[in-house]
């Protein structure tokens, strides 16, 4: 029989599963004696948990999963107590994204440009802050706008707006939502003018950009089209480069420019991709599409157009000049490309 209890002074001995004997180790004496008692008459009941319970600790520990993305058993919809897996990182991006997206807005400064963001019926606006001198130059726009102004004296004005310190901003700003032109099949295939858009790859100033969206709205293309990434965003130096043009030219970013262009060719678009070095001439391209409509492709000065966008073009054709050598500005080249193609 194993012994009990320290007989002849030494360490207690228990009996095993198996029968053998084992030492038993306890803590020493003086901290034995520390050890703190369970208060009189409490017991534990039988498989309960020592941690805490109840609405103020079930809050907490689901605040702690939430900010620290981790789920588990009762983190689901309240009421299932069931594990629900996390969300993959792309679905949280995108809702990410979605959410950035809808709570973006813009600050368009300049006269002209505040002026016809104000009657334009399309445009969400939020703020607008004017000098006293702006204020009476855009009276009637103000009040069509149904937007009460903010009146600020001028030295102090670049401290009430978040703009460039480089900005000309002539006492006027506006902050706005972006624009929402709908989808590119709904505005290039039954849009308002002629069936001609303008697509631009990886043109990333806002001066050119603007000025092509000034000669997109002169000479009646329905789009200027570009790819969501690699372009120039919709901002108040764009807005103002383009002198009014942006709030009445569809401006539409794609996802992608090389898909775009095949949703074009399959709406009956014939896409003519503008190089200094094709061998077909501007007009000898657009007089083998006419009575179809057609995409001008343009790309960012220096590299051109991309390898993919060239090759879904249907035809690369160059504005001729009258010397041995010559080149144009992408703004300048798109507007003359668009006068070309206005012809018919």
């Amino acid at each position: 029989m194993a012994r009990r209890g320290g007989e002849g002074g030494g360490r207690p001995w228990n009996r095993t599963r198996h029968g053998s004997p084992r030492r038993s180790y306890s803590p020493l004496p003086h901290l034995a004696a520390r050890r703190p008692t369970r208060r009189a008459g409490y017991a534990r009941r039988p498989g309960a948990s020592r941690r805490k319970s109840g609405p103020v600790a079930s809050g907490r520990r689901a605040a702690h999963c939430r900010a620290h993305g981790v789920t588990g058993p009762g983190q689901g919809r309240a009421g299932q107590g069931t594990d629900v897996a996390r969300k993959p990182d792309w679905v949280i991006d995108k809702e990410r994204a979605r959410r950035a997206a809808a709570a973006e807005t813009v600050w368009l400064f300049g006269l002209h440009a505040v002026r016809d963001a104000l009657l334009n019926p399309r445009r969400d606006r939020r703020r607008l802050v004017l000098t006293r001198n702006a204020a009476d130059r855009l009276g009637e726009a103000v009040a069509a706008g149904g937007l009460v102004p903010e009146i600020v004296d001028p030295r102090v004005f670049d401290r009430a707006v978040p703009l460039d310190p480089a900005s000309v901003h002539q006492g006027a700003a506006l902050e706005a939502r972006p624009l929402d032109w709908g989808a590119m099949e709904d505005v290039c295939a039954a849009g308002e003018g002629a069936p001609l858009v303008v697509l631009l790859d990886r043109v990333t100033d806002p001066h050119n950009a603007g000025a092509i969206l000034r000669s997109a709205e002169v000479f009646g293309a329905r789009a200027v089209i570009a790819p969501r990434h690699h372009s120039v965003p919709e901002t108040g130096a764009l807005a103002k480069a383009a002198s009014g043009a942006l709030e009445r030219q569809p401006y539409l970013r794609v996802p992608n420019l090389a898909e775009a262009m095949r949703a074009l060719k399959g709406m009956g678009f014939t896409l003519i991709g503008l190089d200094g070095a094709a061998e077909t001439p501007l007009a000898a391209a657009l007089a083998a599409a006419r009575g179809r409509a057609v995409g001008l492709v343009l790309g960012a000065e220096g590299p051109g157009l991309r390898d993919l966008t060239r090759e879904t073009c249907d035809v690369l054709a160059r504005i001729p000049f009258a010397r041995g050598f010559g080149s144009l500005n992408v703004s300048n080249a798109a507007a003359v490309a668009l006068y070309e193609a206005s012809r018919g």
